[in-house]
């Protein structure tokens, strides 16, 4: 089989009986017809061998600039957020573009062997030199023949709270981040957090940015930065434009406030991102018994009609010593914590990892379909539920029409070409 495809052959597609046939060409999905019958694959074509073909994966939350630093310069004991953020902010002195550069490949190299071709990476901007954020421009740079990267100038920090932090922000956009991002619970002091929140929007509107926001990020149900990042983006009609990621505090929030809350969510649009495995590990940490789950109300939002979708968040840094890559996982583990094992759910669960996915990122052109980018994964099962499942790595990663990762079902060695 050549590397440049033609078509995929004897596919199933979600939602859809029976085998189908996407047809390639220049690396755009050019039409997709009904099979009678099986059929033997040509030299220029893929055998799906009758598995569920689905687009390509979506990491939409992840700090590709502290992956593979666990343990470094120590352990995070305490298991919480802001340890966390210390043990960063030692590594974070350390930094120089080859370490950055060098560990931020690897990951995604890592991510693209299981499928992911979009990522959405929060780059840390607290630094005067900015070194993690200029070395990951020339990430983006260097590995976007094999997947889309979208840098959030990411204040971990503070932006009110940081010397400077306003015009490190200002300087990471100039510089190319495309995202503008915020992390109001972890500001000095309330009043920092909101005027934070205002100033980010207006930072992201101004420049035509999409905005990520680390928002109440915490266990503690005062935590309410989320009604103000609605209420701004509603007041912008920037919705679809800003993802809220985390909001674990509104797994604590009390039932008549979220009713209210909802109605401005809904009004609002905007994009909801969910860590299931990092927040199940940092959350909760000061409860005693019941311990929390830390993590937002995800079946609420989407019953509401709202994009959520789930991302890794970490890869083996401070903040969470696991992950490797596998977006089947924290859909398992996701759909555990959230209590969304019934079938109604998991027939649509691959949405969590690719369709809302990809509303978050704001993706132009995402999807099978004809006139769509050709990029697309052979899955290891028939159905979501066997996909799920087995949690086997893909058998195929399609990228514009190219083969980058090929698999036989039987010896699960990559065949990455990259």
């Amino acid at each position: 089989m050549t590397d440049q495809l033609n078509a995929i052959v004897n596919a199933r597609l979600q939602g859809q009986n029976g085998l189908y046939t996407l047809k390639i060409n220049n690396g755009r999905f050019s039409g997709i017809s009904a099979q009678q019958e099986s059929t033997i694959a040509t030299e220029d074509e893929l055998d799906a061998g009758g598995n569920l073909v689905t687009p390509a994966f979506v990491e939409p939350h992840i700090h590709l600039d502290a992956a593979m630093t666990a343990g470094q310069p120590r352990w995070n004991k305490s298991g919480t957020l802001f340890e966390g953020i210390d043990c960063w902010a030692e590594r974070k002195t350390t930094l120089s573009p080859d370490d950055v550069i060098g560990r931020a490949t690897q990951t995604l190299k890592l991510f693209a062997a299981h499928g992911i071709q979009y990522v959405r990476t929060h780059v840390d901007v607290t630094d005067p030199h900015l070194t993690a954020l200029q070395a990951m421009l020339t990430v983006r740079e260097q590995t976007s023949g094999f997947v889309d990267l979208q840098i959030v100038a990411f204040p971990q920090e503070g932006i009110w709270s940081f010397k400077n932090g306003r015009e490190l922000m200002e300087e990471a956009i100039r510089l190319g981040a495309g995202v503008v991002g915020g992390i109001p619970h972890f500001e000095h002091t309330r009043d920092y957090g909101a005027e934070s929140i205002r100033w980010l929007m207006e930072l992201a509107h101004k420049h035509d940015l999409l905005v990520d926001v680390h928002c109440d990020e915490i266990d503690d149900p005062e935590s309410r930065f989320l009604e103000i990042l609605a209420a701004e983006a509603l007041k912008l009609d920037y919705g679809s434009r800003v993802s809220a990621s985390h909001t674990c505090a509104m797994g604590s929030y009390n039932d008549a406030y979220c009713s209210r809350l909802f109605r401005l969510l809904k009004k609002s649009g905007l994009r909801f991102l969910s860590m299931p495995t990092e927040s199940l590990h940092l959350q909760g940490r000061f409860d005693s018994y019941p311990k929390r789950r830390g993590i937002t109300r995800v079946p609420e939002l989407l019953d509401a009609g709202l994009k959520v979708a789930f991302g890794q968040d970490s890869i083996r840094d401070p903040w969470y010593p696991m992950g490797n890559g596998n977006m089947l996982r924290t859909l398992d583990v996701g759909l555990h914590a959230c209590h969304m094992l019934g079938m109604s759910w998991i027939e649509h669960s691959l949405e969590l990892i690719t369709e809302n996915g990809a509303a978050a990122l704001d993706l132009g052109e995402y999807g099978i379909g004809e006139g769509l980018p050709a990029r697309c994964l052979v899955q290891q099962g028939q159905t979501p539920y066997e996909v799920l499942l087995g949690q086997r790595p893909v058998l195929a990663s399609v990228r514009d029409g190219r083969v980058l990762v090929r698999r036989n079902a039987s010896h699960p060695e990559t065949g990455l070409m990259l």
